[in-house]
């Protein structure tokens, strides 16, 4: 089976979204991140109240607020951050080989995927697994990195995900 198809920037990010909102370690460091800083707020209202001598309830109340807005609104802050510096990782050196056309090859081997400045192989042993999200395909060759098929340049792209699985289950 030969697919040809074009990586965008786009379709990067949204790699990257996807595989830190699926993430066990991401989404403890978030869940960290998300409550401690709040409970933070609430020590900081007692230390003030006490260095300050004033009421608890004069520091406790502007510091609990902030801590009710930053549990609201972190993720969103947290995955924005992740779009931005990954962008970011972009820009910084030459991505070629990264982004822009690419043929992907796949055999009772494994798969093979070429681009402008070389190419990639892996034996179906090293594949994990697939997942998707709603516009693309993640075919996982570690933890961390993935193949990445955007569906719009798939024809069919059930029939693509039912050659992964049998080649998976073999």
């Amino acid at each position: 089976m030969e697919i040809k198809y074009t990586l965008t920037e786009e379709d990067y990010l949204k790699f990257n979204l996807f595989h830190i909102k699926n993430s066990d370690t991401a989404a403890k460091s978030l869940k960290m991140q998300r409550f401690i800083t709040p409970f933070v707020y609430i020590v900081l209202a007692f230390v003030f109240s006490k260095m300050m001598d004033v009421p608890l309830l004069y520091t406790l109340i502007p510091f609990a607020i902030v801590g009710v807005l930053w549990i609201i609104f972190y993720p969103k802050y947290f995955y924005r951050v992740v779009v931005r510096q990954t962008k970011k990782m972009i820009k910084e050196g030459k991505n070629e080989g990264l982004l822009g056309s690419h043929t992907m090859f796949l055999n009772d081997e494994g798969i093979r995927d070429t681009n402008a400045t070389g190419e990639t192989k892996v034996n179906w042993s090293g594949i994990l697994h697939l997942k998707e999200d709603h516009d693309n395909l993640y075919v996982y060759n570690s933890s961390v990195s993935a193949y990445i098929l955007p569906k719009r340049e798939l024809g069919n792209h059930e029939e693509f995900k039912k050659y992964i699985h049998t080649k998976l289950s073999e």
